[in-house]
């Protein structure tokens, strides 16, 4: 008897979860009530309160449940002696999660396209920070490696190219989550990656007199 009803709290949670994942996909996190999430569940709003505190729990519930793009531990170990391709390997990974799952899709697009991190909502933005921060760092330490071993020029610095390289996938996800029939995001991804890559590869510019 404690097991069923272990089992049936668990699946009223993903109940709501999946009823929020749906509705702030469509109508976005703000427009949408824990009643709203609640009707959607066909559940009352005090199922709610016995799983989630208030709406950012949930919201936080809701995106715990998928590992984002750029979060989480690198997707595999590559030979230290060719950092550049670890980096290459890690990027198309990112892309090819994006293009290959509906949910990472969904809620991606949540995270980036219908929410307003405020009020409180604030405390989902500190996590997206953080994961930002911990996935410019490892980028960072590879293209420094990439610099030692002579495989990337010194046109700037490892740091700025990280900047760079993040701000390319994140457009590149953002701008095809808008319309994903718009363009090929694996092949788009590749494609313009490689013409990144080639341009951190340049020896320096000569020093203008």
């Amino acid at each position: 008897m404690v097991r069923r009803t272990k089992e049936e709290a668990l699946a009223t949670r993903h109940r709501l979860l999946d009823a929020a994942e749906l509705l702030f996909h469509r109508d976005g996190v703000a427009a949408t009530s824990l009643a709203d999430i609640a009707r959607e569940a066909g559940l009352t709003r005090g199922a709610i309160y016995w799983h989630f505190t208030d709406k950012a729990a949930l919201f936080e519930a809701m995106m715990s449940r998928v590992i984002l793009p750029m979060e989480g531990a690198p997707v595999r170990a590559l030979p230290a002696d060719d950092p550049l391709e670890a980096v290459r390997a890690e990027f198309m990974d990112v892309l090819r999660r994006t293009a290959d799952d509906p949910q990472v899709q969904r809620v991606f697009d949540i995270a980036s396209h219908r929410v307003e991190y405020v009020g409180e909502l604030q405390a989902v933005r500190d996590r997206a920070v953080a994961a930002h921060t911990e996935w410019l760092a490892r980028m960072e330490q590879s293209l420094r490696q990439a610099m030692r071993l002579g495989q990337m020029g010194r046109r700037m610095p490892a740091r700025a190219a990280a900047i760079g390289l993040h701000a390319l996938i994140a457009g590149l996800l953002r701008t095809w989550l808008l319309e994903p029939q718009s363009f090929d995001l694996m092949t788009v991804g590749r494609q313009t990656l490689d013409a990144y890559l080639a341009g951190l590869t340049l020896p320096p510019e000569p020093a203008r007199c």
